[in-house]
């Protein structure tokens, strides 16, 4: 099985700020190349935080509403410094949360959860920027087409894997659900096939009929 990397999703050629940036011309970037955040560099060339749309809009809800219709949000003190801020090492939102290339769609997508990140600045070994992954990107493997996660189930998932015959066990694919059928020898491989199904890039869901021959799982009786 191959999970798809990080290499091949990111964005590269990615637009970037310095920390002496404007706030002016951080709004040019991103309005200029239609994207809603730059990745914030240092003179090395490794990422320091990441200036976003969310980031920039703080200087405008901290203005007051001449038509007196909604009050000025109440800012923790780190938001008031960013409210305040003019350039892009006083506007991002740092440290940056990186990612490196050869990780897979899974750890990408779980290091994006747990940190709350809509994206992640791509860095070399020497943490030097070489792209930048999105939620979006890391979303194309679901654009994966149906014969080719087929081929995955059989080929590499049921045949070089589990080593099973893939007559044994039938693969329907349709818009990314699989539906298995057919007959194994152990009933304790059913759960096995089925997880390893889940963890095929592109993947929606799993609809497992397979039966068994031999219901290894049944715990043998005491007076055996």
């Amino acid at each position: 099985m191959h999970h798809r990397t990080v290499e091949e999703l990111m964005t590269r050629g990615v637009v970037r700020a310095r920390r002496d940036t404007p706030f002016k011309e951080l709004v040019r970037l991103l309005a200029e190349n239609d994207v809603t955040a730059v990745p914030v560099v240092d003179d090395l060339d490794r990422p320091m935080g990441v200036v976003s749309e969310a980031d920039l809009l703080r200087k405008s809800a901290d203005q007051a509403d001449p038509s007196g219709r909604t009050p000025i949000p109440h800012l923790e003190a780190w938001e008031r410094a960013k409210a305040e801020g003019s350039r892009a090492e006083e506007l991002m939102s740092a440290p940056a949360v990186c990612v490196r290339p050869e990780w897979s769609v899974v750890e990408a997508a779980r290091l994006m959860e747990a940190q709350h990140v809509k994206r992640l600045p791509v860095v070399d070994e020497a943490d030097r920027l070489l792209g930048i992954v999105s939620r979006g990107d890391l979303l194309r493997i679901f654009l994966r087409r149906d014969d080719a996660i087929r081929e995955e189930i059989t080929g590499d998932l049921l045949r070089h894997t589990m080593g099973i015959d893939p007559r044994e066990v039938t693969v329907e694919v349709r818009d990314g659900r699989v539906a298995l059928g057919g007959a194994v020898e152990c009933r304790s491989l059913i759960p096995v096939i089925e997880q390893l199904c889940r963890g095929v890039d592109g993947v929606v869901s799993v609809a497992s009929h397979i039966t068994y021959r031999t219901d290894d799982a049944r715990r043998p009786s005491s007076g055996a």
